[in-house]
């Protein structure tokens, strides 16, 4: 998957198709800690013993992986990058209620 995030292109691959690589900047990295809310926990508690998809926190993982790889994106474009490959997300928990997503790849420069 291609994506273009603020004139960078960012892919989860180790190449981009078409597009040579002349020099590697390193890993570059981006984070969030969210912390979940009170009142999304008592809407999505109820939507929790009835099934089906917790809206509310599908939207707080999305606004969360946003900042995280608008992040890492200005850490790329920092050290002279105009694209990010092999990108992955991971998780962890920081406290009980909040966790960090954290994006990382490899800053380089294409042609």
């Amino acid at each position: 998957m291609v994506q273009d995030v603020e004139g960078i292109i960012v892919v989860n691959t180790e190449t981009i198709p078409g597009k040579l690589i002349t020099e590697s900047f390193g890993v570059v990295s981006g984070s969030t800690v969210r912390a979940k809310h009170i009142g999304r926990d008592i809407t999505q508690g109820f939507k929790n013993i009835i099934g089906g998809e917790l809206h509310k926190y599908t939207e707080l993982l999305e606004e969360s992986r946003t900042e995280a790889l608008s992040r890492m994106v200005s850490d790329a474009i920092a050290r002279g990058a105009n694209a990010v490959v092999n990108v992955r997300f991971a998780t962890s928990a920081i406290t009980p209620g909040a966790a960090e997503l954290f994006a990382y790849g490899t800053a380089v420069k294409i042609e």
